[in-house]
């Protein structure tokens, strides 16, 4: 049966029964106990006019205005911030509207002949570097890695002895009286006989150096290298570019571009070690008056180095600028503005500047083009180099085991012991080269 005043639905069951219990039966509770009332909230702000003495307080006063200041500062670091992100964004092009042409697309699956020639020298490049580049395949090969550009001890990879080495040797690569296999045009670049009495000896080191001379250049353009830097002392490795005719006369009036320079020294070396990537441009009318400094910047990285890890190194070059970066555009490293109305003799202050007791002169004043030297061909370079005589390793720092103007590359081979050790024995003591990627500026054609 059904109990008298009882609804006979489930609300559990039907949620319409919810309403059927209705709003005064939440108002007394169902004990039947009276419950107080609310008490009604009293304000007890004070009514009328009143005293504020903290507004006419000095310290409030003072703290407004260094809350000013404070939003002040705000106000300019945002407004340097954004200046500073529209300065970079006019120095990197507009990609979508400028073309550029694919010339060059190597993964190195295999080693291309017909893209990369082996330079065969032992005169140290005008740099007085220590390395006889050759073209050995334990100096320059392919894996599944990619390009390796490897140094090697001479002892460890020619018959010659260490006794030969230092005297009594003969070295001939000439096509005349040797073995024919030099690229240089000098005597000094491919014949030396060692002689203990005056200090010279056989290269101690052999390397590599390969470029695209000849097969592939670009007047304006890109460049990419996915590269690896490599470790050991003295190891001077070099992605850059040099002219396909000196137009503008011997080096370094035709001028030279340096995408990315490191040292393999260790990261407390004083100049900055294998963390350390340098870009530069060299132009000048003689080689005593070359205005590379003007132009060298470099780029550290955190907490690692550049022989730890692939990275991108890139050029964009163009008519009106030239700017180079690792990894991304955004983040250049030398940055180089061909100005319409200063040429680069007037950007390297040549004028009135005496060589020898004789001015100089200009060398691109023919062309009335704000960019020359810089408006030729160039064509690509990769190498490791050992050691050098001008200055890259400055005397006197990281326990140099020698002098540019002493007996520099005997000095050197002296002191394996001590840099050898640094060297590692596989293939991380040359550059890993992973791709090579050139765009000449313009369509296709």
């Amino acid at each position: 049966m059904e109990k008298v005043g009882t609804s006979s639905q489930n609300p559990f069951s039907d949620s319409a029964a919810a309403s059927v219990r209705t709003a005064s039966s939440y108002s007394q509770p169902s004990s039947g106990i009276r419950q107080p009332a609310r008490r009604q909230f009293k304000s007890y702000r004070l009514n009328g006019e009143y005293e504020k003495p903290w507004l006419t307080d000095k310290r409030l006063q003072k703290t407004r205005v260094g809350n000013y200041i404070i939003w002040g500062f705000v106000a300019v670091g945002f407004a340097l911030s954004g200046y500073i992100n529209f300065s970079v964004t006019q120095k990197v092009s507009k990609h979508e509207v400028v073309q550029y042409c694919l010339i060059l697309d190597d993964q190195f699956s295999s080693f291309n002949k017909e893209i990369w020639n082996q330079e065969v020298q032992i005169g140290g490049f005008g740099n007085g570097a220590f390395d006889w580049t050759t073209t050995d395949d334990k100096n320059s090969f392919v894996d599944g890695e990619g390009l390796h550009i490897v140094p090697t001890l001479t002892t460890e990879t020619t018959s010659i002895t260490e006794a030969q080495l230092l005297n009594g040797y003969t070295l001939n690569l000439t096509k005349a009286g040797g073995d024919g296999t030099c690229t240089g045009n000098t005597n000094a670049a491919c014949a030396i006989r060692s002689n203990q009495t005056l200090g010279t000896i056989i290269p101690p080191v052999r390397s590599a150096r390969l470029n695209t001379r000849g097969t592939r250049s670009i007047r304006y353009g890109r460049v990419e290298v996915v590269a690896k830097m490599p470790q050991g002392d003295w190891l001077w490795p070099a992605i850059w570019m040099l002219p396909v005719n000196e137009t503008y006369g011997p080096w370094p009036a035709s001028g030279e571009i340096d995408i990315a320079e490191s040292r393999g020294n260790d990261v407390d070396y004083s100049l900055g070690g294998r963390d350390i990537v340098s870009s530069s441009i060299h132009w000048g009318p003689t080689p005593s008056a070359n205005a590379f400094w003007r132009s060298t910047r470099g780029k550290a990285i955190r907490r690692t180095d550049y022989s730890k890890g692939f990275h991108t190194f890139g050029i964009e070059w163009s008519q009106d600028y030239l700017f180079t970066y690792i990894d991304s555009p955004l983040q250049q490293v030398m940055y180089w503005k061909f100005k319409e109305d200063e040429t680069m003799w007037q950007q390297g202050h040549f004028e009135g500047v005496t060589v020898n007791s004789s001015l100089l002169v200009d060398p691109w004043s023919q062309t009335g083009n704000p960019s020359t030297p810089f408006d030729q061909p160039f064509y690509l370079i990769l190498n490791v180099a050992v050691g050098s005589t001008n200055g890259w390793f400055p005397d006197g720092l990281g326990k140099k085991p020698w002098t540019d103007a002493g007996l520099a590359a005997s000095d050197f081979y002296q002191s394996r012991d001590t840099f050898y050790p640094t060297w590692p024995e596989d293939s991380s003591r040359g550059m890993t080269v992973k791709s090579v990627r050139m765009w000449q500026q313009g369509p296709c054609r």
